[in-house]
């Protein structure tokens, strides 16, 4: 019998696809906001990767150029299955999307202009935010209190210093590649003074 918390992997690259495109389809608010769906369409519902993979994953498709959710999307469909996967997944992200647009732009670009219009698209906002902050605390949860404290001093620094994201992300690779490192030279330390 199969453990409930195992991943599994998809049997074909069109349920990677499929599952990619309804998380398109149904995803408003950018990049951020398709976090929490994919979040919860691969990790809870479908067991295709691990939560550890899944922020391993999302911590790559940031340091990409390019839009989040699609890197996102790439990154997933390529750790499940390969190239194909990695453009089945691209193409079910983006195909939503380009169809939605595409009809907005043929039939409903006179309406953008309409108060009700406006209205329903603030209405939205705050929903927009919940659906960012919701993958934050979650990626936050289990993670210690200094590294929470750490990752609010960083929030804080890009959103009212204007310091850019990609000095932090430069330092925390570089500081993940030192701990490893000194992790290494520690553990090769402590067995040599278990064999002598």
């Amino acid at each position: 019998m199969e453990n409930p918390l195992t991943p599994t992997r998809p049997s074909s690259w069109w349920q990677l696809f499929w599952s990619f495109f309804k998380i398109g389809a149904l995803t408003f608010g950018g990049g951020y906001a398709m976090i929490p769906v994919i979040q919860h369409e691969l990790i809870e519902r479908k067991r295709w990767i691990s939560s550890e993979e899944f922020v391993e994953l999302l911590a790559i498709a940031q340091t990409s150029p390019g839009p989040i959710s699609l890197n996102t999307g790439v990154f997933v469909g390529y750790k499940l299955r390969g190239i194909p996967g990695a453009l089945f997944s691209l193409l079910g992200t983006v195909l939503p999307s380009f169809i939605i647009i595409l009809l907005i732009a043929v039939f409903f670009s006179d309406y953008a202009r309409y108060p009700l219009v406006e209205s329903a698209f603030k209405g939205m906002r705050p929903a927009v935010v919940a659906l960012i902050a919701a993958p934050v605390y979650n990626m936050l949860k289990g993670q210690g209190y200094a590294k929470i404290v750490l990752a609010g001093a960083v929030a804080v620094t890009i959103g009212f210093l204007g310091v850019s994201p990609m000095w932090f992300l430069l330092a925390g690779a570089a500081g993940g590649i030192a701990y490893g490192i000194l992790r290494k030279d520690k553990s090769a330390t402590d067995q040599t003074d278990e064999l002598t």
